[in-house]
């Protein structure tokens, strides 16, 4: 088959997301575009131009969102040479939240980032109408698969001061699995904005075939106190901890309004109630805003009962024992937020951690010691939290210390004793290893640096492991002998670490180690795989030294996985007004070449590295392709495979 010019495709305009929707949006359902046209509303509600949001299901399976904001501008795009709302529906990364450096902008900390949102909508959608009110008239365009089939007209008149925007969609079934819009998730979404926006009403009708239908509306006059209030089932072991902090004009560290507002409860027992928001946008997943609060949280507690001698001889508090019976609703504001994959539903912002902790920290200190008998009771509540923890560990501890071998001297062991929380990285090279010994947390993470390559075990059997030393080192280090896929999963039952962390460089060898590894793993423990606790680090390949921008945007270091993440971050700054000749890239050669902070932070630390966790395939699948790429007498086999799946390979690397 010829491979010519002509066998490149160029997908233009909208093409690319109705070619691969899910890289855009969520396709099990059309919440998720339906919840691009609500968040651009809430957004300037945001900004405080819009006190009502109107949502309705119409019984024609099309959803409208209609708001009282400023309306989305009608003239002509001074560039693109066609109407601006045009240029909104169908062209994307076109939008007014690009502009980050205005202080004053309305949309400085929008939950619209890529200018992705409701150009998905349009493209996903079989027709969507606009109605814009503003500048004293009413306009209206239609749009059907993405493109303009009524081209913008003024419909009417419209009172001086009268704005808003009304969008009607009908959702394409066939991007979908289902048509149908869960409207639970859709009612948790809408309330979760009223939450976070006190004094705004949202409603939802939803229309009946037959029948008038119903209406939900919420406003939550006291905002997350009253929403945190009604999610909590329990009793409080102390009375409810609100504030907000924002970084003041002139701050070093960190842009003007950046910052945030939160609800924190503990009670003793009872269902917990957890939800976090950046700019809106609920982020179900978590992610770096929430680490920032749970250490915030942990420092608060920790200094206060260190100040007051509470914390009984032997017990060592952890993050974890603290928030482990806390509730809260926390709600971010940050500048620029990288989020994990278009649905926004994680945060992966690095500087998001030191952002809230900071914020939080100061004002709950200062609360504890204003209330010292309610900061006891949550103290107490931690306390109890580390000493279940504790006698958990010890009877882990317990069943190990009958015949455990006298361990590797090359393996800088953990402290802790609790088999749950313990890490161990395998690290290729003693240059590596040495900056993941001064960089690690000594409490809960073990290194071990491999000298070389480790040898192939694919054809060796189970009795001979041991004559390797590497392989030796490793058994024993994990506390667990070699067994069968069939074992019980009690073979596990003296496993010294909860995550195993294979981490080498981002080149030819180190992906040749990870394979002589999990080769390892899947023929000899095959149970470590199966029960999760097998894990790929991902360290960077490039660093990016970001200009400050004045007072507002000091200087930056971010990380770039790959080649595509690197180039997806230029574009990211060249939309900020940063000039990608200004940014500085570095390109790691290696984890040696990497300081011990360097690695801390990008690849080792709890709250910013990405960790990928190794599967269990199904034995009939996994099996044949092993032995074909391992087994010794099956070169042949191994190059006919290259051959044939060369191209597939390079474009995965």
């Amino acid at each position: 088959m010829s491979y010519t010019a002509e066998s490149i495709s160029v997908l233009k305009g909208l093409e690319p997301v109705r070619h691969r929707p899910g890289m855009y949006t969520r396709t099990d359902c059309p919440l998720h575009i339906i919840q691009e046209a609500i968040d651009n509303a809430a957004d300037e509600a945001l900004g405080g131009y819009c006190k009502r949001i109107a949502v309705t299901l119409h019984s024609d399976a099309s959803v409208s969102i209609q708001d009282d904001g400023r309306g989305i501008p009608v003239e002509i795009h001074p560039v693109e040479n066609v109407p601006t709302i045009e240029v909104v529906f169908t062209q994307l990364h076109a939008g007014g939240k690009f502009n980050k450096a205005d202080g004053s902008s309305a949309y400085r900390f929008s939950g619209g980032l890529h200018g992705v949102g409701v150009s998905v909508t349009n493209a996903l959608s079989t027709r969507l109408e606009v109605e814009v009110a503003r500048d004293g008239g009413r306009f209206r365009i239609v749009f059907s698969g993405g493109a303009v089939v009524e081209p913008l007209q003024r419909v009417g008149d419209a009172p001086k001061k009268a704005s808003g925007t009304r969008v009607r969609v009908w959702p394409d079934a066939r991007f979908f699995d289902s048509a149908s819009i869960p409207v639970g998730e859709l009612e948790r979404l809408l309330r979760s904005k009223a939450v976070l926006l006190p004094g705004l009403e949202i409603s939802l009708a939803i229309e009946k075939n037959a029948e008038k239908g119903e209406t939900k509306t919420w406003c939550f006059a006291n905002g997350m106190q009253q929403y945190l209030a009604e999610q909590i089932d329990g009793e409080l072991a102390a009375p409810m901890f609100t504030a907000e902090k924002y970084a003041p004009p002139g701050d070093e560290n960190f842009p003007v309004g950046s910052g945030a507002a939160w609800a924190i409860a503990w009670s003793a027992e009872g269902n917990l109630a957890r939800e976090s928001y950046v700019n809106l946008i609920p982020t179900s997943a978590g992610g770096t805003h929430e680490t920032g609060l749970r250490q915030a949280a942990f420092d608060a507690v920790k200094s206060f009962a260190e100040h007051r001698a509470l914390l009984p001889k032997g017990v060592k508090l952890a993050a974890e024992d603290v928030f482990s019976r806390a509730s809260f609703v926390l709600a971010a504001r940050v500048l620029d937020p990288s989020f994990q994959g278009q649905t926004k539903e994680r945060l992966n912002s690095r500087d998001a951690v030191a952002l809230v902790s900071r914020m939080v920290r100061d004002p709950l200190e200062l609360w504890l010691n204003e209330h010292p008998e309610d900061a006891k009771k949550i103290t107490e509540l931690a306390i109890r939290a580390a000493q279940a923890r504790s006698r958990a560990g010890q009877k882990v501890e317990k069943r190990k210390q009958s015949g455990v071998a006298i361990l590797p001297g090359k393996l800088s062991d953990c402290q802790s004793e609790d088999t749950r929380r313990n890490e161990i990285f395998l690290v290729e090279g003693d240059s590596a290893g040495g900056s993941a010994k001064s960089g690690r947390d000594k409490e809960l993470q073990a290194i071990l640096p491999l000298r070389g390559k480790v040898l192939n075990t694919w054809e060796v059997e189970a009795g001979s492991l041991f004559a390797n030393r590497e392989v030796h080192d490793i058994a024993v280090a994990l506390g667990i002998d070699p067994h069968l896929p069939d074992a019980g999963v009690s073979v596990l039952d003296n496993l010294r670490y909860g995550k195993v962390v294979i981490m080498t460089d981002a080149d030819v060898d180190g992906s040749h180690i990870r394979v002589l590894l999990c080769t390892l793993f899947y023929r000899h423990f095959p149970k470590l795989i199966e029960q999760g606790h097998l894990y790929f680090a991902q360290p960077p390949l490039y660093r990016l030294d970001v200009p400050g921008h004045g007072k507002a945007r000091p200087p930056r270091k971010l990380y770039a996985l790959d080649n595509a993440e690197r180039e997806a971050i230029i574009d990211r700054l060249r939309l900020e007004g940063v000039k990608p000749e200004s940014v500085a890239i570095s390109r790691f050669k290696g984890l040696g070449e990497m300081n011990p902070e360097q690695l801390w932070e990008t690849t080792m630390s709890p709250d910013t590295r990405r960790l990928m966790r190794i599967r269990q395939p199904g034995a009939d699948d996994a099996n044949p392709v092993m032995n074909m790429l391992m087994a010794k007498n099956e070169s042949a086999g191994r190059r006919a495979w290259m051959e044939a799946n060369g191209a597939l390979i390079g474009a995965e690397v």
